[in-house]
């Protein structure tokens, strides 16, 4: 069941009205793609520090301080659970001090977990204490990635029609994924020339040169309108949220364990898989982010998780680099629209003054199935070999399937 807000997402937005010009008016297509990219610009590069990080932390975490796979799925799951602790509070604070300032208090975070990637370096010779201060710059990078992504899809629906959420959920998660697909071969050479702390030097630096280019950017105030209780948020989210966490497992798979699945059947280049994922996501959400806005967010997400799980499930029994990369690629085609057809799904239940918190609601979803899904798969792995680990995404991803149906049906008018 959902909560019953009444008439939600208007076909025009009066948010505007009446105040100063640092507030912009919505955007229709074609201009949506125009007023979205500054936003995509400031978020790709912000998450351009945490893809570099991607290929490099399981060989870092299991070779240089000689951890175990647990651990390794550990450090990648911290992030998460640390976007899951903050996100609700980014989406609050979107919608009461701004998606602007939101997006800026996301990258101050993302420097100070940079200097604690440099600090961890200090402690390599005591392997615990080293992860334990990289725990804590992952965790501070989770509430990073939380402020920024939450803001910056938030700034994002102000800026555009209502009728274009889906564009933009899927084109500010686009500018997120395409970072992440370009950070994976830039850390790994970073990583080759420099080690880890290259990597700590540019989750550094990054995230300051971003906070230039974001602060003399419109922002948009936000609205004064009465808000909706956390709770009554959360009962219009949940469902489509679970789907969303669900299908989410697949990505967290290819987070953690593509590149030490790749090393292990000695495939090269080891972040091929997941830079093929990052890829075909990115490619899906440009040309057909404007899909579940035309046949349905439900409809949409039905297909794509049949489609996710076929991709790990090929992973998995792929004999070779070229099928398994055929694999990643079906899952990033997959993975693309589950998140933006359900996001659609969340954020009409809900009033305009609420989609921060809805959209904090909605991901913080798929933060417990990351932050929790991720050490879990670590131990599958441990016990039944990474290889394991893709099929049991696979089928997990699986159930996701029921939520859509479920919603589809839902959606339906009744005669």
């Amino acid at each position: 069941m959902t909560a019953n807000f009444g008439h939600i997402l208007p076909a025009t937005n009066e948010r505007c009205a009446g105040m100063s010009a640092v507030c912009s008016r919505p955007a229709a297509a074609p201009s949506a793609m125009v007023a979205l990219l500054p936003i995509m610009a400031a978020v790709s590069i912000a998450f351009l520090v945490i893809g570099i990080a991607l290929p490099v932390l399981p060989p870092h975490v299991h070779r240089d301080l000689g951890l175990s796979n647990f651990v390794v799925g550990l450090v990648a799951g911290s992030q998460f659970v640390a976007s899951l602790l903050s996100r609700v509070w980014a989406g609050q604070f979107s919608d009461t001090r701004g998606a602007k300032r939101a997006v800026i208090a996301g990258l101050l975070a993302a420097v100070a977990g940079g200097l604690l990637y440099l600090l961890s370096l200090r402690f390599v010779g005591a392997p615990w204490v080293s992860v334990t201060i990289l725990l804590l710059g992952r965790a501070l990078l989770g509430g990073a990635e939380s402020f920024i992504i939450t803001g910056g899809v938030t700034w994002g629906l102000a800026r555009v029609s209502p009728a274009y959420a889906g564009r933009v959920i899927a084109w500010v998660g686009m500018a997120m994924f395409a970072a992440l697909a370009l950070g994976a071969p830039l850390g790994t050479a970073l990583y080759a020339i420099d080690g880890f702390e290259a990597i700590a030097v540019v989750t550094t630096l990054v995230p300051l040169a971003t906070i230039a280019l974001v602060v003399p950017l419109a922002g948009t105030l936000p609205q004064r309108s009465a808000r909706s209780s956390l709770l009554k948020v959360a009962r219009a989210v949940w469902m489509p949220g679970v789907g969303a966490a669900l299908s989410s497992i697949g990505f967290g798979t290819m987070i953690a364990f593509s590149s030490l699945w790749s090393a292990e059947r000695h495939w090269s280049p080891v972040w091929l898989l997941f830079s093929v994922f990052a890829a075909s996501l990115v490619a899906a959400r440009l040309f057909l982010g404007h899909i579940p806005d035309k046949l349905g967010g439900a409809r949409v997400a039905l297909v794509s998780v049949l489609i996710e799980a076929a991709g790990l499930a090929l992973i998995w029994l792929a004999p070779t680099r070229a099928l398994a990369a055929a694999g990643a690629l079906f899952t990033g085609f997959g993975f693309a629209l589950v998140y933006p057809g359900l996001g659609v799904e969340a954020v009409r239940r809900v009033p305009p003054q609420n989609r921060g918190l809805a959209m904090g609601a909605y991901t913080a979803f798929l933060d417990i199935a990351l932050g929790f899904g991720s050490p879990a798969l670590g131990l599958v792995a441990t016990w039944a070999g990474l290889g394991t680990v893709f099929l049991a995404g696979a089928l997990i991803v699986l159930c996701a399937a029921a939520v859509a149906v479920r919603l589809l049906r839902a959606s339906r008018p009744e005669h």
